[in-house]
């Protein structure tokens, strides 16, 4: 695995001072039932990182003591395969927050997690879901052989309880991905695209798409070094840079949270081992402080950032604004 920090630190990227905290961001640790070539967090099924119960505790507890923070997202690895996922969506939901989990679909299918899609469906728990492109070679290539017939069979069983499905209450969106260096096509246009294709070969519905701009870190950026595909992948976004994205990007109200507790501007950070400084040498712990101490923070950035304000911009809730160019498929 090539280190990607040393390649991003020195930038040119604007400062950014973080607002008011909104979303809280939990990375439940980085074990995965998948190996994705895109993944950010260089997840697998060999990782074993993963929050303790005490850990999840001092979550619970920063939330109370920050009713600021409305939005829980649970994402990882598989969120889902920590033995305490489900006690914090659970304590979430009874605070009225809106809970998300990001899952990759074929998580519903491994052992032990056969109830999994009725207990989301049951806590009104939203669904973002990956699917890099409604293409089966295409997806298989990213993410294994077999991952898109299990997607859909996943996404099949989840309309069947109503995610997806107008007026149900039940939110289910979907993930877009490039299979390469390069930036994703127009959200709109592309979700117009998936929505044709999954609905007529698969009868599948959906409520969003979101596309994501690929972070040149850990797994990703390392087949990038390896392909000498680096610094063209940086000069793309660095050119592709729109100013008016700057001011819309998530880290400015979300906190991001990895598996020991430590507290981070972005998950994309937190993968780069950039945590948030208490002022000394040392690093916030979510059981030290709370949402409202860290407004007004200024907010890390090095080139890695990029990928956020590029083109149409990129976040975890999908494009930032408008891009008109690019044809609308997911084949590339």
């Amino acid at each position: 695995m090539h280190a990607t920090l040393p390649l991003l630190s020195a930038s040119t990227f604007p400062a950014l001072v973080r607002r008011s905290v909104e979303v809280l961001q939990v990375n439940l640790g980085y074990r995965c039932n998948q190996s994705c070539l895109h993944c950010h967090v260089n997840a697998g099924p060999q990782r074993r990182e993963e929050m303790t119960a005490e850990t999840v505790d001092a979550v619970l507890a920063f939330v109370a003591a920050s009713p600021e923070v409305r939005t829980l997202d649970l994402t990882g690895g598989a969120p889902e395969l920590n033995p305490h996922f489900r006690r914090l969506a659970v304590a979430g939901r009874q605070r009225g927050m809106r809970v998300i989990d990001r899952c990759n679909l074929t998580i519903l299918e491994e052992p032990g997690q056969e109830d999994l899609a009725v207990f989301l469906a049951a806590h009104h728990i939203e669904i973002v879901a990956s699917l890099p492109c409604y293409i089966e070679g295409n997806v298989d290539q990213q993410r294994g052989k077999g991952s898109f017939s299990g997607s859909i069979r996943g996404l099949r069983r989840l309309n069947a309880l109503g995610y997806g499905v107008t007026g149900s209450g039940l939110q289910l969106d979907l993930v877009f991905n490039p299979q390469g260096p390069t930036l994703p096509p127009p959200q709109a246009a592309l979700a117009a695209a998936y929505r044709e294709h999954l609905g007529r070969e698969f009868g599948i519905v959906f409520n969003q798409l979101f596309t994501l701009t690929n972070m040149p870190i850990q797994r990703f950026g390392s087949v990038l070094v390896s392909r000498g595909q680096f610094n063209g992948y940086l000069q793309l976004l660095r050119a592709a840079h729109r100013a008016e994205n700057v001011e819309h990007v998530m880290c400015r109200n979300l906190l991001s949270v990895d598996w020991q507790g430590y507290l981070h501007d972005c998950d994309f950070n937190q993968q780069l081992g950039l945590p948030i400084s208490n002022g000394g040498t040392s690093r916030w712990h979510i059981s030290e402080i709370n949402a409202a101490a860290l407004e007004g923070h200024a907010i890390r950035v090095a080139e890695h950032c990029f990928a956020c304000t590029a083109g149409q911009g990129s976040g975890c809730g999908g494009a930032l604004g408008d891009e008109p160019a690019a044809a609308p498929t997911c084949g590339t």
